[in-house]
């Protein structure tokens, strides 16, 4: 099975570089999605999810290069649930209250917003592609 996740939003943090026993680069930040609506009494309403997102190889040299805290930017990739329940990791907030982390592995991220102008064009992860795009017949696609 797949899954994919593209999330826009902005950072939170500035990015955290590291390294695996490896060698291999490692990039963290997180980072925040916004929804704006009208609730059913049509007073305005604001929801922001948090992200954690990682991103390995040159693309986590690349994020640690160039993003910084406030940054817009656009990920894609997949959910990473909490190994022993699934789901994303609960924890609880200095004033008691429940939070949800939802982590992500990113395979690639866009740069959106103003440009500066020694920032690169998007990079992907090195891994392969599961399908080629537009591989997939319209009645094939399974939603």
């Amino acid at each position: 099975m797949y899954h994919k996740l593209i999330i826009a939003g902005y950072l939170g943090t500035d990015p955290e570089m590291r390294y695996t026993p490896e060698g291999t680069p490692v990039t963290s930040f997180r980072m925040a999605s916004n929804i704006r609506y009208r609730d059913a009494s049509g007073e305005p309403r604001e929801e922001t999810i948090w992200f954690r997102v990682s991103v390995l190889g040159r693309q986590a040299e690349i994020a640690n290069q160039y993003l910084q805290k406030g940054r817009p930017v656009l990920v894609e990739g997949r959910l990473r649930p909490d190994p022993q329940t699934g789901n994303p990791r609960i924890f609880r907030r200095s004033d008691g209250t429940a939070g949800a982390v939802y982590e992500v592995r990113a395979n690639r991220i866009v740069f959106i917003g103003p440009r500066p102008a020694e920032a690169p064009p998007a990079v992907e992860a090195e891994e392969p592609v599961l399908e080629e795009p537009g591989s997939m017949e319209e009645e094939e696609i399974p939603f």
